[in-house]
């Protein structure tokens, strides 16, 4: 057979790739079989979450330490993100006196009936608590100042509060609010990103709970932001917060011996169903002797 000497050098230089490929065993191990199930089923049973949630969740609650890169590798290929990044964009971390500081805003809500109902939050911005959460249709000065009162206890440590310029937030009630021991803080005209730590707090719970119901009324909406306010506040894992939880439950196990993708010995996983099953919480639990 005559061929050029470039033809034999380029079937050379490909059968040395293919030894060479045949003898390297390069790459990371893949993870065990259990945490590949485990993955998929939190992705499919809870839509709303990114890659970042899902290694949050594992690390905090479960302790088995992955990092976002993993989880996209074993994420349901049914279930891929088209476009856009997965994991979730916060705002930088709270400076000085981000314990000392509160801010509330206004939502909206729209029943089946194309009624329109308000909803108003207080939050905590140091530890992204949510303080208080409540649904009206007629949002009045006056059921505001009462709100805030119910958020806000009579030995509280707060110096400030943030909130937007609107008509509701009247000379009224800033000085109902001032008479609490809180100095009012209001954000420029046309500046909402003063609030984002509301702004961003309203954008998960339109992600989280109310784009993905149609409330019949006030009660109804009123009951699914009550169980949307303990799961945010204990049960939600928060990446600003290192991760970790607002207000953590006294029976939130913290996982002991746990090494690397293995769980640790003597515990099952124990999951809670949250808004009929649009969400769900993991924690470990002690198996029976």
């Amino acid at each position: 057979m005559v061929v050029k000497p470039e033809t034999l050098i380029g079937w050379h230089r490909r059968a040395f790739q293919l030894f060479w490929r045949s003898k390297s065993r390069g790459g990371r191990p893949r993870a065990p079989k259990n945490l590949r199930a485990l993955i998929a089923e939190m992705v499919r049973e809870n839509p709303t979450w990114g890659q970042a949630r899902v290694a949050t969740e594992l690390s905090l609650k479960l302790g088995i330490s992955v990092s976002p890169r993993t989880v996209r590798n074993y994420w349901p290929d049914d279930l891929r993100p088209t476009s856009g990044p997965s994991s979730q964009r916060w705002m930088t971390f709270v400076r000085n006196h981000a314990r000392a500081m509160l801010a509330c805003d206004f939502a909206v809500a729209i029943t089946v009936g194309f009624r329109i109902l308000y909803v108003f939050v207080v939050m905590e911005i140091g530890t992204r608590k949510l303080l208080h959460i409540n649904a009206t249709a007629h949002p009045t000065a006056s059921w505001t100042v009462q709100q805030l009162r119910e958020a806000i206890p009579s030995d509280h440590g707060y110096r400030w509060l943030i909130h937007h310029r609107s008509g509701i937030f009247s000379e009224e009630l800033d000085r109902s609010i001032e008479a609490m021991g809180v100095e009012v803080l209001k954000t420029p005209v046309g500046a909402p990103k003063a609030n984002a730590h509301c702004e961003r707090l309203i954008g998960s719970l339109g992600r989280e709970c109310l784009d993905w119901f149609l409330p019949v009324g006030e009660r109804h909406l009123r009951t699914l932001l009550r169980e949307w306010l303990v799961h945010y506040t204990t049960g939600r894992p928060h990446l600003s917060l290192g991760p970790g939880i607002p207000d953590p439950p006294p029976e939130l196990r913290m996982p002991l011996g746990a090494n690397g993708h293995n769980r640790s010995g003597g515990f099952c996983i124990r999951k809670r169903s949250i808004l009929g099953g649009l969400h769900h919480e993991y924690q470990l639990e002690k198996l029976a002797a």
